[in-house]
């Protein structure tokens, strides 16, 4: 269940945050009196808004509305939502992308040569958080389920640690090569944060009750990226009368990411 602050009654409150939302989005806006979004549309806030103003939003069957992921802040204001079954809005956070590997080590040519260590892999790349949503409405039906998705992204996994070279081979005059060491392992990126979701209306405590039924909400830290393995120790060369080199060392495993924070749901009624 998503973490749900309870419902505030501040009139004031109230009227200050629309404010704060009129005054950052003013010149960013989607404004019409009617937007209908058809079965199975996709509708997306472009990169150039981060508001709808409708006077009537109807979300069709199985039709969504995509946020702005470009903007940290999404707001929607209307007088009256409509959502028909399997609806949704999307606000998740994008995945970090994973580590590059570390590249092998090699060995020199030539007998009685020290192979190269492999190299280290990279860190995964951080999720982005999800987008924070105000919703502003007189009065929301909802005639099946709305899913609002504000998900932080998933952590990118560390890159694997490049395997040592093995060392040449020994002569009668000279040791084998020494084994490069393994590469360690990058660490695996944090999640994103879920977006906080605020919902001011009316109708809060109604709809306040309908958390889990008819309206979804998932707001969850992204999961954390995977460690890098580490990489793998390169093998002595071998000599006669045991004029052989010295194995390698194997890399450090990596170490895996930090879950994301869930975001926070707040109601608010005037």
């Amino acid at each position: 269940m998503p973490v749900i602050v309870q419902v505030c009654y501040m009139k004031k409150w109230g009227i200050l945050l629309g404010l704060i939302a009129t005054t950052t989005a003013a010149l960013s806006q989607i404004r019409v009196d009617k937007l209908v979004i058809k079965p199975r549309e996709v509708f997306k806030i472009d990169s150039q808004s981060d508001i709808i103003v409708a006077d009537t939003l109807i979300l069709m069957d199985s039709s969504t509305i995509m946020l702005n992921p470009l903007r940290a802040e999404n707001y929607i204001r209307s007088k009256v939502i409509i959502a028909g079954k399997a609806t949704s809005i999307m606000g998740n956070g994008a995945n970090g992308a994973n580590g590059r590997n570390g590249r092998p080590g090699t060995v020199a040519s030539g007998p009685c040569k020290n192979a190269t260590d492999g190299t280290m892999g990279t860190a995964g790349l951080t999720g982005v958080n999800g987008t924070n949503l105000f919703l502003y409405f007189d009065r929301l039906i909802i005639n099946g389920q709305l899913t609002i998705i504000l998900t932080g992204g998933r952590g990118g996994n560390g890159g694997h640690g490049g395997a040592g070279g093995d060392g040449s081979a020994g002569t009668v005059h000279c040791n084998g090569g020494n084994g490069g060491n393994g590469g360690n392992g990058g660490r695996g990126g944090d999640g994103g944060n879920g977006g906080n979701l605020l919902i001011q209306s009316p109708q809060a405590l109604t709809v306040k009750e309908w958390v889990g039924t008819k309206l979804i909400i998932k707001n969850y830290g992204g999961i954390p990226g995977l460690a890098g393995k580490r990489g793998n120790q390169g093998s002595a060369g071998l000599g006669p009368s045991r004029k052989n080199g010295k194995d390698g060392l194997p890399g450090a495993e990596g170490t895996g990411g930090v879950r994301g924070k869930d975001g926070v749901v707040t109601f608010h009624t005037n």
